[in-house]
């Protein structure tokens, strides 16, 4: 599959990156806004996550409606997420479609109105949709483990908010953090498909006409502090047990990010991972369990998680650290190394069959580094680790005295 990646910086500071694949049909648009909730006061706790709710409600270009039936109406799909370090905007549809779908994505982003009625209204909506997490345990749990790890700092936050904090928000905040935040060099547009560079520099150029977005959002990143480890339980009226054992890992910047990557694969990235193998196939101890690694701009985490039998919980956690034990203690065989290697680079390429998987990745990539990555770059650094990489890490991160461990338990 051919393509071609191009980067544009505009006057303003917006910039546009895109990847030009001849071969399929259709495109995948993305506006990405660095900013999540991590950037939230405790005021305005869960307010990125509102905002990406509230910009559907309305813009100063089209009603609720016409924003709902804009894409679909064309076969196409418009949504839109919120993480702890960004927000994104996002559209699918054919490369026909494609004024259509970048107009739209700014229009949510550059022009939001804000309807007094539809705050009030929103408001439940997320409540419920709190409520809905809660109700899932396997998700509650990491809302959990962030604040084990994180404590008051806002990355500790659940990125919705809470319900306190969202019942407090009025209109006059929202559009005071939207200018504080939705600043122009807090803007990438990424655009992967058919699609030519220059015609989406044109159109981008075209939605900005008359619209200035603020300048730089000055307000400085502030990290979180280093926090000893803590057992953490909690209850529900539940069948099943689910815990993490999970540390602070690291950011997205550093040099091991790659070696990480093929260690998860190791431990836990799939049916074949030492987690799975010895935990579930050999003990039976588990439907579900796997791996997990974030990286965030100046931090990270990494971690298992296992749904279990309440009664199990002591000895699966015995177990996941005896993992870590060998993975410390004894160079991982060249077969295993070469097969989780193989499994990393598979991912990364199947993945790049999707248009959307690729909009993803070229947005995220300019936000973070403010570069792209080839994917004969990402494939020859995967290629590169040893197994001297993967022991070296694993003693670095897996050591057991840096490990919290998060119980959601049963209700008797």
């Amino acid at each position: 599959m051919s393509f071609r990646f191009q980067k544009t910086i505009l006057p303003s500071g917006v910039r546009i990156v895109t990847e030009e694949i001849p071969s399929v049909r259709s495109v995948s648009v993305g506006a990405w806004v660095g900013v999540g909730s991590r950037d939230e006061q405790d005021d305005e706790a869960g307010m990125c996550h509102f905002i990406e709710h509230m910009v559907f409600k309305g813009t100063t270009n089209r009603r609720m409606h016409h924003i709902a039936q804009r894409m679909e109406n064309v076969g196409g799909y418009l949504n839109a997420f919120t993480s702890k370090e960004y927000t994104c905007f996002y559209a699918r549809c054919l490369d026909e479609h494609l004024p259509r779908a970048l107009d739209t994505v700014l229009d949510l982003v550059l022009n939001p109105v804000f309807p007094e009625k539809e705050i009030e209204r929103e408001k439940d909506v997320v409540v419920e949709e709190m409520k809905m997490y809660e109700d899932t345990p396997d998700e509650y749990v990491f809302d959990l483990f962030d604040t084990a790890l994180y404590g008051n700092h806002s990355m500790g936050r659940p990125v919705i908010g809470t319900e306190e904090s969202v019942r407090g928000f009025d209109r006059g905040g929202l559009l005071d953090f939207l200018g504080r935040h939705y600043t122009a060099q807090n803007i990438v547009v990424s655009v992967a498909g058919h699609v030519q560079h220059d015609k989406v520099v044109r159109l981008v150029e075209k939605a900005l006409a008359g619209h200035t977005p603020a300048g730089v959002d000055e307000r400085p990143r502030v990290s979180p502090p280093t926090r000893t480890p803590e057992s953490v339980e909690a209850s529900r009226p539940i069948q099943q047990a689910h815990i993490i054992l999970g540390a602070r890992g690291i950011h997205v910047h550093d040099e091991e990010r790659v070696a990480l990557s093929v260690l998860n694969t190791i431990l836990g990235g799939g049916m074949s991972s030492r987690l799975n193998q010895n935990i579930r196939e050999k003990y039976g101890y588990c439907y579900n369990i796997y791996s997990f690694v974030n990286l965030h701009s100046d931090t990270g985490d990494i971690g298992v998680y296992m749904g279990t039998d309440g009664k199990k919980v002591d000895r699966a956690f015995k177990l996941i650290h005896r993992e870590f034990d060998r993975l410390i203690e004894r160079p991982i065989t060249k077969t295993e190394l070469q097969r989780a290697k193989s499994q990393s680079k598979g991912a990364i390429m199947l993945g790049l069959e999707n248009m959307s998987s690729r909009m993803m990745r070229i947005g995220r990539q300019e936000l973070y580094y403010g570069r792209y990555y080839t994917l004969d770059e990402i494939l020859d650094l995967v290629e590169g680790i040893t197994s001297e990489d993967i022991q070296r890490v694993a003693s670095d991160l897996l050591d057991a005295s840096r490990f919290s461990d998060i119980r959601l338990l049963p209700r008797a």
